[in-house]
């Protein structure tokens, strides 16, 4: 049976450019999932469901407002808010799912089309480790080459500042799937953030060798954020104050891609 859900395997890639030079690199995994399949997946795979617990699943309420509402219901309405829509075409979602009920996404992304397969729309959920949440949705024109900026307008990191600009440089989702940010200050790039990655088909068995192969992964992401900040520390780094979602400015406009 044809599917549009697959698995992408690789790594993700931090470097700090200022005040100090920081570089890391972990292997990592993450599940394509179209939205229209998510609840005919489990009928397929023992090792992976929906909304319950298994080693690997996905929980509605992990991503969006958190409430467990369905996923396409609350991207659909989101697009509307920004004055965009897929017109009921396919949306697809690139997160870590849980391991052993356990996750942590510190960015998730929904890729949306038109019916026709043509692009719509793409939205960055961002998540924190103080449980807060924030989309930037953003109009797409070309299907292969994603390219936008935008304003950080969400307090994710105690060591970078909010005047941050980001510049986002996608792949759609193929044979590979590529994923690279970059936060600068007045020109000047502050961080550059890379994901690579190679799909695999959604089966048992690819799952079980990722299980294998990545047996901690979900509980590797929320260790390494709290070791890097650490090493980051002994760097000499100072924490920027917390700005919560009620103090930040309005959301601006949403953005619109460029070549």
């Amino acid at each position: 049976m044809n599917q549009s859900s697959a698995i992408y395997a690789g790594s993700v890639m931090h470097r700090r450019l200022t005040p100090r030079l920081h570089r890391f690199r972990y292997r990592g995994f993450w599940l394509l999932v179209d939205l229209d399949e998510l609840n005919r997946l489990p009928a397929r795979l023992k090792l992976f469901s929906h909304n319950r617990f298994n080693i690997f699943s996905l929980y509605d309420r992990d991503h969006g407002d958190g409430s467990g509402t369905a996923l396409r219901a609350q991207i659909e309405r989101k697009l509307s808010q920004a004055g965009l829509s897929c017109s009921g075409g396919q949306i697809r979602l690139l997160c870590m799912p849980r391991m052993f009920g356990y996750s942590f996404n510190p960015l998730s992304i929904y890729f949306c089309a038109h019916p026709d397969g043509t692009p719509a729309a793409i939205v960055y959920e961002v998540h924190n480790t103080f449980g807060e949440r924030h989309s930037y949705v953003l109009a797409l024109t070309d299907i292969d080459d994603i390219r936008h900026s935008c304003d950080k307008a969400f307090y994710v990191s105690p060591f970078l500042d909010m005047d941050l600009r980001y510049d986002f440089a996608v792949s759609q989702p193929d044979e590979r799937l590529t994923v690279s940010i970059r936060a600068s200050k007045q020109g000047a790039p502050v961080m550059i953030v890379c994901l690579a990655a190679k799909r695999r088909e959604l089966t048992d068995p690819s799952l079980l060798r990722l299980l294998v192969t990545m047996p901690a992964l979900t509980f590797k992401v929320t260790v390494a954020i709290h070791w890097e900040a650490l090493r980051l520390l002994c760097k000499g780094l100072r924490i920027r104050q917390r700005v919560s979602p009620s103090d930040r400015a309005p959301e601006p406009s949403p953005a619109t891609a460029t070549d």
